[in-house]
């Protein structure tokens, strides 16, 4: 016999940053909500992705300090790394997170159904367990946060051996001798830098003329050396068109400006880039649109084709960062609470773990120039902060991008020590349509690596105290008052 519908006034499908944040906001309104989720609540993000990811780079970082502490005074003998013990902390760090996750979920009454959804009727949902069982939950609102997926490229076909993903990466207890990574983004460089200090041999092939396309050209190019520094391979404009195992190892067939090249690695990373999830849970049969990529086409309240369906996260589309799908997940939940919210994120940061540290908010350069800004910038080195002189962390720079005549902040971007950090500041600046004198005069405390914020407004004007500013011709030129 069928148990009876589960009634509820939304049901959530997806229980990653986006849908269990969007779930408990829910919760704290007064609804009753039921959250789907077919592995772990946390998602890709706190299980396999952002957290794991950043526990494992936090012990290759820590682990590279020791080894070379003889510098500042420090001895350590006999420095080794246990990659099983870190795991194993890192499985730790994890569980408590999702722990936390799930008791806040039920501590506002959210109801975790394990399984797959698959929308029966615009207002019914059938959720089917790994068990065999299903329950049909009833509902008035919905929130599809079905995430994203690695894509697979011709050739590399993903196995969880030789060729793998970020999450089979993330899960090794010996570091390979040698790896090959397909794609020179954010998750390959990540993982690339993290394995490097592990003592792995690291070659990256991208397809672009830089690493982390899109990004700030400054940035892609100061992080070539840093991977030159680490004697980590990197073939731009280049393309993988294959590969084979032989006795010594797998044999990759690469395609570079300067012609074929065979690199020999033990395991193949495939890090080009996720596709979104919005097939394969019946909203196509309901009357949703989902395009042929498999997003979902949203509006500023996230409501879709259907407008008691809501979508949120990776799954309507780019960019996909756990903490944008968080606020999505916000404003749908608002929009279901009788709420009059949008989603109006004027800036919208992104942080890349590599070392140095990258995070970028707003425009670059580039991307300023292309929609028609006239701008001037200011960049001031860490090399030059005294708190990062003191921690020997002096690696990367703050820039700031400002427009001509109005002197609007248009955007920041930082490599160096705790750039994800930093990176909060010109987010609110912009958020808040401030100017670069704005953060120019705002005092900041000393020593502190904040202060290199200052100093990059500073030394866009030409004011910077404690670097070498541009002369006043080129300021005035820079700024076009001539």
């Amino acid at each position: 016999m069928a148990n009876a519908p589960m009634k509820k006034d939304v049901v959530v499908i997806g229980g990653g940053p986006g849908g269990y944040v969007a779930a408990i906001r829910l919760g704290q309104l007064g609804k009753s909500v039921a959250l789907v989720e077919k592995e772990q609540v946390g998602g890709v993000c706190l299980n396999w992705g952002c957290i794991p990811s950043k526990a494992l780079i936090h012990i290759a970082k820590l682990y590279e300090e020791m080894k070379n502490a003889e510098e500042i005074g420090i001895t350590c003998k006999n420095i080794a790394i246990d990659l099983k013990k870190a795991q194993a902390w890192k499985i730790g760090v994890v569980k408590k997170l999702t722990t936390g996750v799930s008791q806040l979920c039920k501590g506002l009454g959210v109801e975790i159904l394990k399984g797959t959804a698959d929308f029966e009727t615009p207002n019914r949902v059938s959720v089917k367990g790994s068990n065999g069982g299903a329950q049909t939950v009833e509902f008035t609102n919905a929130i599809v946060a079905t995430g994203s997926r690695p894509i697979e490229i011709p050739g590399f076909k993903i196995d969880g051996k030789q060729v793998v993903d970020s999450k089979d990466a993330l899960d090794w207890t010996e570091a390979p001798n040698r790896i090959l990574i397909v794609g020179g983004g954010v998750i390959g460089m990540e993982i690339g830098m993290l394995y490097q200090k592990f003592g792995t041999k690291v070659t990256v092939v991208e397809m672009l003329d830089q690493l982390l396309p899109g990004t700030d050209a400054d940035i892609a190019q100061f992080l070539m050396i840093a991977c030159r520094k680490r004697e980590i391979t990197v073939h731009l404009s280049s393309k993988a068109l294959g590969w084979e195992k032989k006795k010594d190892g797998l044999h990759v067939n690469v395609e570079t400006p300067k012609g074929k090249v065979n690199v020999v690695c033990d395991v193949i990373l495939l890090s080009v880039g996720r596709s979104p999830n919005g097939k394969g849970v019946g909203l196509e049969r309901i009357g949703v649109r989902v395009d042929a990529k498999g997003a979902i086409p949203v509006n500023q309240k996230l409501q879709t084709s259907l407008p008691h369906i809501f979508a949120i996260g990776d799954v309507v589309g780019p960019p996909l960062l756990a903490h944008k799908a968080s606020k999505e997940g916000l404003v749908a939940a608002e929009v279901i609470g009788g709420k009059p919210e949008v989603y109006d994120v004027q800036a919208m940061p992104a942080a890349v773990f590599t070392d140095p540290e990258i995070a970028t908010v707003g425009m670059s350069e580039e991307d300023a120039k292309r929609k028609g800004y006239s701008t001037f910038t200011g960049k001031f080195p860490f090399a030059a902060s005294g708190r990062a002189v003191s921690t020997g962390a002096t690696e990367g720079f703050v820039k700031v991008v400002a427009e001509k005549g109005t002197n609007l902040l248009l955007g920041v971007q930082i490599m160096g020590p705790s750039a994800a950090d930093l990176i909060s500041e010109a987010t609110l600046a912009i958020e808040m349509g401030a100017s670069v004198e704005d953060l120019a005069l705002t005092v900041h405390p000393h020593p502190t690596l904040s202060e290199s914020v200052m100093e990059a407004a500073e030394a866009a004007h030409g004011k910077a105290i404690h670097t070498v500013n541009r002369t006043p011709s080129q300021v005035t030129r820079a700024h076009g008052t001539v």
